[in-house]
């Protein structure tokens, strides 16, 4: 038995960590989507984009315009983490502000936000076709059904 000393806590054993490594959803989640991120963002580079950015200009350039709340909400985002990132799309010159009905503001594509997705969607395919070919004869489909199952789970109720 290895001593302990006095001001250490005790820590779990390798075996209950071993297992909580391989089960737990939330740190393989968080990993793969690190590794990710790295694939997407070295494609985007040549635009200036990150994923977080792609992402975003595409969903505001697909959905019209929606007020913050929305957008947030729909992306998974906490509202200031949306805030935070729309500012920096906004000095980009990539969006502005929206009219809109209801409350809360909205945000459309400027045309130069339009031609920087324009631009970052060949990379983005090229990214995506790298990807799925790494699967190892894993069914692309299945895995998105998969990840959608987890997201729907994990969605606060």
């Amino acid at each position: 038995m290895i001593d302990q000393h006095p001001d250490i806590p005790e820590v779990p054993g390798s075996a209950d960590l071993e297992a909580i490594g391989k089960a737990c959803f939330a740190l393989h989640a968080r990993m793969t989507a690190r590794l990710l991120s790295r694939a997407y963002e070295a494609a985007f580079r040549p635009c200036g984009l990150t994923v977080a950015q792609f992402g975003l200009l595409g969903t505001i350039g697909h959905g019209g315009t929606m007020s913050e709340t929305a957008l947030a909400e729909g992306l998974g985002l906490e509202r200031t983490t949306l805030i935070r990132n729309l500012k920096i799309l906004a000095e980009k010159g990539w969006v502005e502000p929206a009219p809109g009905d209801g409350g809360g503001l909205r945000h459309r594509l400027t045309p130069a936000g339009a031609e920087v997705l324009r631009a970052a969607i060949p990379l983005w395919q090229t990214a995506q076709h790298e990807v799925e070919s790494r699967l190892a004869g894993a069914d692309p489909d299945e895995i998105r059904h998969a990840m959608r199952v987890l997201r729907k789970a994990a969605y606060p109720r």
